[in-house]
Order: structure tokens, then sequence, then C-alpha cells
């Protein structure tokens, strides 16, 4: 019996219109996406960087990006590096920072070890032919170019491996506790891009600790980090016939033991009378026998106490933990942290009752807590106590000073920063604050910190090794393989 088949479309006009709207909808959805990209793409203002972990999570501080907005000239960055190098990943990030927040920086690496052609291209470029010339970072501004190991970035300490059973001889390793790259690059920025070095000088003959002493109290880290923040330090004898150089853009005279002579005092009074700037550091061993210094920073408005503080904040009961500071832009990045000082004098403001006119503006910058004595002084109510003081001369109108306008810094105590005292708290941050404020560089205040390594380890025996590589390389892809003939297995059925 005959049927009667009628054939149906494929799709009703409700559905056709459906889908063909959804197709619009899908279209201009992309498009806009589109449209939307292109835009932000001629605006890289409204560009914000995601990190996806904390291993690269690396972020310029404000003292970098004010570096970087005051840079006029190209700088060109080589990675002369072993690619396979632990760190290199981490310097090849920060690199990449810098070249986002400045495009006048480019990057480009040249790997030794698997481009011999061009590492001899950098090697005659550079002059690199010692053995040691390996894993070098490179800035080069027109010329003027200063290169810092990768080694050299990264603090360390020595580590004892597990011990195993078989191996009579003891394995260490070096453990990376920090990395200091962006006060590296940032300063070697600061190297290539000003051709003229600020020099301070450094005043001997009266007992001060050396620049060259790598001891415990020694300078070599003080003048180390002077030379971090682009400024020469060179030492400086006042007994002869000259004077302070005419190029001297700071006078440092730190912990004195003895007395000035005469002529010496007339010649410091002189450079601070011509707008010289001098950060001064007293210590223990010059209270009861006076540099002579202290009359000069009187008239500048400063006094120097002859005692010392005694703090309840403390932790030898000799020293005290600094936390309390006023607003001025040597203390401001300090805010919130602190400084360790030792047997430290008190510094205080000469209060005059009629100031002399054209008198200098002095601050006190940082006390004591309010819990201090003096320990000559013990009767005396306990009460905060000023530590250091800062002098600015401010211009007067129609004097013109042949080295500009005075500043001076001076603080009760100079042993804090000798070699073991200046990786206490933010010491040595201090003498970058200090100095750049002497030297009127504002926008270098704000301080580079280390950045701590966070390191994953696995430890494994061979025997667990042997394990995970079997099932690395064996049982993931054999359980994949059998997966896919059951599959197959039960398509067939």
């Amino acid at each position: 019996m005959p049927t009667d088949f009628k054939s149906q479309p494929s799709f009703s006009p409700g559905r056709r219109w459906k889908i063909g709207l959804d197709v619009v909808v899908r279209t201009a959805l992309v498009l806009a996406v589109v449209v939307m990209v292109n835009y932000l793409g001629t605006r890289p203002f409204l560009f914000h960087r995601f990190y996806l972990s904390s291993q690269t999570r690396i972020q310029l501080s404000s003292k970098t990006l004010e570096v970087l907005k005051s840079l006029t000239n190209h700088v060109e960055v080589t990675l002369y590096y072993d690619k396979q190098d632990d760190f290199y990943p981490t310097i090849v990030a920060l690199l990449n920072e810098y070249r986002s927040a400045d495009p006048r920086i480019t990057v480009k690496t040249v790997d030794y070890v698997r481009d011999a052609g061009e590492a001899e291209k950098i090697k005659e470029q550079y002059k690199l032919y010692a053995p040691t010339d390996k894993n070098l970072v490179i800035f080069d501004c027109e010329g003027r170019w200063k290169s810092i190991p990768g080694e050299a970035l990264t603090e360390v300490k020595l580590e004892q491996l597990p011990n195993n059973p078989k191996e009579r001889e003891l394995q260490f390793r070096r453990k990376p506790l920090a990395f200091n790259g962006e006060l590296a690059f940032t300063s070697m920025l600061l190297g290539v891009t000003n051709p003229k070095l600020f020099k301070a000088y450094y005043l001997q003959g009266h007992g001060e600790p050396s620049l060259s002493d790598t001891s415990e109290r020694g300078y070599f880290k003080f003048g180390s980090i002077l030379a971090q923040n682009y400024v020469a330090v060179t030492n400086l004898d006042l007994t002869g016939d000259f004077g302070v150089p005419i190029d001297c853009n700071l006078l440092i005279i730190a912990g004195p033991r003895t007395e000035f002579s005469e002529t010496e005092l007339q010649k410091i009074d002189q450079y601070l009378s011509q707008g010289g700037r001098l950060f001064a550091l007293f210590n223990y061993y010059s209270i009861k026998r006076p540099t002579g210094l202290e009359p000069i920073l009187q008239h500048w408005g400063v006094n120097v106490g002859f005692d010392w503080v005694q703090d309840q904040k403390t932790v030898s009961g000799q020293d005290v933990v600094v936390s309390n500071f006023s607003q001025h832009p040597v203390v401001n990045p300090l805010i919130g942290s602190g400084l360790y000082l030792n047997l430290a004098r008190p510094i205080s403001r000469v209060n005059w009752d009629n100031p002399p006119t054209g008198a200098p503006q002095v601050d006190e910058l940082a006390y004591s807590s309010p819990a201090s004595t003096l320990a000559g002084a013990l009767a005396d109510p306990p009460r905060a106590y000023p530590l250091m003081v800062a002098v600015e001369q401010k211009p007067v109108a129609g004097v013109a000073n042949a080295r500009g306008t005075t500043r001076i810094l001076v603080v009760g105590d100079s042993f804090a920063f000798g070699n073991q005292s200046i990786k206490s708290l933010d010491n040595s941050d201090f003498i970058g604050y200090a100095a750049n404020w002497l030297l009127d560089r504002t926008t270098l205040l704000k301080g580079i910190g280390p950045r701590p390594v966070t390191e994953f380890r696995l430890l494994m025996t061979r025997t667990q090794q042997r394990e995970v590589r079997w099932l690395l390389l064996g049982a993931l892809p054999g359980a994949v393989l059998l997966f896919g003939c059951l599959v197959w297995l039960a398509r067939r059925k």
C-alpha cells in the first residue's frame, strides 16, 4: 500500500533565524574584542602587568623608576651568559622590566657556550680576555660601559648536602639567599649614563676607620655603598698646604678620635662657608677628647653632646634601636623600619633666642625612645634624645657660593656603619639616603633592597629517582596507550 510521504525541511524558519542570530551575535562579540585590543594597544598607559606566580613577580622600585624617567640616551644591555645557568631566567625577567619601563633600554643575550661566533664579537668589543669573563651583564651607553658578573648579583652561603652513606666526603652547595640585581643594574645605569662622577673625599689622619679595612669595624662596605650610589670616594689628608679640593662634592668625616689641628679646622670651616657638603659621624671615643669640629658645627646650629644615650629599647644595653623619625627626605624611607646605633651620642639643634640673619634650617631627624637617659646623668628624668641632625642653608638673594648651598648631616654614631653593624636593620640603606640628600639627588632617596630568593627543592635518593623516571617515561604513557586500546575495542563491538 503506497504511503504518501511529504518531505519536511531540515530546519524550521524559527530555528534558522535562531542560528543566524547566534552567528551575528558571536561575530559582533569577536569584532568588539578585536577593536578593544587594538584600542588598548594604542594606549600603553592603560596596561597593567599581572604576575602568575611569586617566582615571576619582579616589580621595579620607585627609585629605579625615577632613574629610568631621567634617561635621555639609549642603553644597550648585553647578557654574555650561559642560558642554562640557574639564575639566568631571573636576570632576564628583571631586565625585561627595565625594558618595559623605558623603551630606550634594549636587551640581548649572547650564549657564549652555544653561539661561539657572536661570543667572539662581544669578547673583542668589550676586551673579555680573562678566563673569568663569563656570565656577565654589560651595560653600554654611547661607548661608556660597565659589566658585572652574575655571581655577584646573589648573596649565598655554603649549605651541607644530605650525607650519602656511600660517600665519605661531605658535600656542600652555594645556597642563594638574596638577589641584588636591581641594586646593581640601577647603579650601572647611573654609571654609564652620567659621564661625570660625584666625588667624595674621606678625611683621614685622626683615627678614622679605613675604607680598605675589611675587618668588623672597618669601612670597606661603607665605601662600597657609596660606589653603588655612583659616588667615587678618595682619601683626604688636610695636614698639608692644600685645602679641600675644588672638585669635592662631599666631605666625609667618620669617627675621628683625636683633635684636629687649627689649620685643618680652618680649611673645613672655609669649605662649609663656600657651600660645601659635610657628612660627619661622631662616636664614643671623642666624648672626653673633643675633636675641634664641635664649635664649627655649633655655628651651623648643631650641638654635639658629650655623653652617650642609654635606651630601654636595646639589645646589648649599649645600643639603641631607632624607630622614631621626623619628616625629612633623609629618613622618610626609614619610617616603619629602623636603624641600629651603638653608644650613640645625642646630636641636637641649637635653640637660638635670636636667630642670626640668614640662619640655616636645622632639623632633628631621629630620636631614641622616651625611656632613654644619658649614661652620665642617670638621675635625670627619661626622655627621647635626638641622635642626628640635618642642616641646609637656603639660597640667599644676591649671594652665590663657589660650591653651591651648604648641607650638613651629623650622626651621633660611626660604629653603626662598620662592616659588621652596617648589615643591621636599614643601616646600609641609610648611607645611600644620606649621600643622595647631601648631593641633592632627591630622585634617588627611595632605596632598593635585596629580593629574597625562594627555593623549591625536591630531594630524592637514586632509587626514588629511578622509580620516578619509570613512572614518567613508562607508566604514564603506557596508561594512556592502554586507555586508547580499550576505547578502540569498545567501539569495534
